[in-house]
């Protein structure tokens, strides 16, 4: 089964796969959108979707640190109701606290990279450990 994670922000979506077996989490892309243009990416997301054959769909929370729900998971959750119902594949949820903070520690500490380089792979790392947590939590 191939699960695609997702972390859904205002100006990007950032892709990750599994491997068939759902053991680990790949980052493959980030996707451009545009909300208040109503551009999604879901042609993009669709393209993906066919390549890799996926069978579910992990999209991020961005909860609060006190765990209430601002307007950026109402976002999310939007997306994920959305590609739902485009795909007609399963979605869950997967908390996304500090998964961006994380990422980028890893992007500083373990591999240096500068803060132009950052913006350009982080939402693709954040959806990465979205789906690794994901699926760490469901194996």
């Amino acid at each position: 089964m191939r699960i695609m994670g997702l972390d859904v922000g205002s100006k990007t979506v950032g892709v990750a796969i599994s491997d068939p077996l759902g053991f680990t989490a790949q980052g493959v892309e980030i996707i451009k959108i545009d909300e208040e243009a109503g551009e999604f990416g879901f042609e993009r997301l669709a393209e993906l979707v066919k390549e890799y054959k996926v069978d579910k769909f992990v999209v991020g929370l961005p909860k609060n640190m006190n765990n209430t729900s601002g307007p950026r998971v109402e976002a999310s959750q939007s997306y994920g109701e959305k590609i739902k119902e485009l795909f007609q594949l399963p979605i869950d949820y997967q908390d996304e606290r500090l998964t961006t903070v994380q990422a980028e520690r890893m992007l500083v500490e373990q591999a240096d990279v500068s803060r132009n380089k950052r913006k350009k792979v982080i939402d693709k790392l954040a959806a990465q450990l979205i789906l690794q947590n994901y699926l760490d939590r469901t194996i």
